[in-house]
């Protein structure tokens, strides 16, 4: 430990403040530029919010202006529904977005009492360590839901660097962090620009309608315009293009279904794959996940790249970036030798909501489809050579997408190798900013 560096209270430097019980029946998830209420489900559990994929609800009544938060402002959940408490002390920062947001109950607002000795950046580090966490989790009161304090967060001891080193200390983890984000956001845009050309060609048919009507496509060049027919005809789902066709689902791909993974136990000593649930195909990672013997066949095993969908429970469809893995029952791999990657996944995208129904429909415990869902369910199919100029615009970007997640997952294992090491004093600073300057 550098000499320097000095043990102290988080409560020396901080107080944690209680959040308001806002009234769930004043809550609308219509977004008319009214405050909005955080809640624990937008936090990402790796520390951040998530106000693009999570419900969001305003509030619509009066409230005290003491619990209207500040851009940067930074909360931790005090609440956590698994036994294991994973969640505690996990942190988020307000963004300084103009949107206006409220300080809900169940979690705590960070206050610095000494913004001269300790970095708000460096303590949202802290708030990430696995040290800290264990120790909430070791506090907490509750069995099924777990709960924290105040009390107990401001109890927490650690060594504090200078401030200058604190801040450069976050500024390394940062540095990875705005990367890793850069990415995502990269992969939104690029989701978003396969989902536009998908809808506009091949379910709105916005070329054919064009060219019906006497018109040239909007943006097209004439090579693609003439690859789109100018005119329609019925089907059994009404009006297709001409010379289309349509099809059901289960006859464009293969669904393999997986394997109940508990028959092939992972020996002691021996490599071992790990077990791709549900679980791990939303989090995209096989972090913490079983394990499996390599015995499983070949086909069960799964790789980056390869197109999951699980068909119970939840009910996702994504390509797969977390490495060679075991295909677990409840979860398909879906592949063609016809139609490319891409094409099949956004027609799965675009019944998604519809199996999401049928499987919630069909709940008791766990809802989920039958195979012939797959078959009463729909596509319709260009001819191969429009498919072909398609795939030469949206196979790119899917592989571009494919690449920037197995960016994200080097970055997240180099930040959390060095946030411990940094936070303990056990690498110097400047080792770690060499490694994160290697990978920038």
């Amino acid at each position: 430990m550098p000499s320097d560096w000095k043990e102290i209270r988080l409560g020396d430097v901080i107080k944690v403040e209680h959040g308001w019980p806002f009234k769930s029946e004043h809550f609308s998830t219509e977004l008319t530029g009214k405050p909005i209420v955080v809640s624990i489900g937008n936090f990402v559990y790796t520390g951040g919010f998530r106000f693009d994929s999570s419900e969001v609800n305003e509030y619509r009544d009066s409230f005290p202006e003491r619990f209207l938060l500040q851009g940067g402002d930074v909360l931790l959940v005090m609440t956590c529904q698994t036994d294991g408490g994973e969640i505690l002390g996990i942190p988020a920062r307000i963004p300084d977005d103009g949107r206006r947001y409220l300080h809900n109950q169940r979690m705590g607002r960070v206050v610095l009492k000494e913004p001269d000795q300790v970095s708000r950046d460096f303590l949202y580090y802290v708030f990430l360590w696995r040290e800290f966490n264990e120790e909430l989790v070791a506090s907490s009161s509750g069995t099924k839901i777990k709960h924290t304090a105040p009390s107990r967060i401001e109890a927490f001891k650690f060594q504090l660097p200078p401030l200058n080193e604190q801040k450069a200390i976050a500024d390394a983890l940062s540095a990875l962090d705005r990367k890793i984000e850069l990415n995502r956001r990269m992969n939104r845009t690029l989701r978003h620009m396969v989902a536009t050309l998908f809808k506009s060609w091949f379910v709105d048919f916005d070329p054919v309608v064009a060219k019906a009507a006497g018109r040239t496509p909007y943006g097209m060049d004439d090579a693609t315009t003439a690859l789109f027919p100018d005119g329609f005809e019925e089907s059994e789902l009404g009006p297709i293009p001409r010379g289309w066709k349509v099809e059901s689902l289960d006859r464009t791909a293969e669904f393999l279904n997986g394997l109940a993974m508990q028959k092939f136990p992972a020996r002691s000593g021996e490599e071992s794959l790990p077990v791709i649930k549900i679980a791990e195909l939303r989090a995209g990672s096989s972090t913490g996940a079983d394990r499996a013997s390599r015995d499983v066949p070949k086909e069960y095993v799964v790789d980056t790249g390869d197109l999951l969908f699980s068909w119970s429970g939840s009910l996702v469809v994504d390509i797969w970036t977390g490495g060679k893995g075991a295909l677990n029952q409840h979860l398909f791999k879906v592949t063609s030798e016809k139609w490319p990657k891409w094409f099949v996944y956004r027609w799965l995208l675009e019944h998604l909501p519809d199996f999401q129904g049928t499987a919630a429909d069909k709940a008791t415990t766990m809802g989920h489809i039958r195979r012939h869902h797959l078959s009463e369910a729909k596509v319709i199919l260009p001819t191969s050579e429009l498919i072909d100029e398609a795939s030469r615009i949206c196979g790119p970007w899917l592989e571009k997408r494919i690449a920037n997640s197995l960016e994200i997952e080097s970055f997240a294992t180099l930040h959390d190798e060095l946030l411990p090491e940094l936070l303990s004093g056990e690498i110097r600073l400047s080792d770690a900013e060499k490694q994160v300057s290697k990978v920038l």
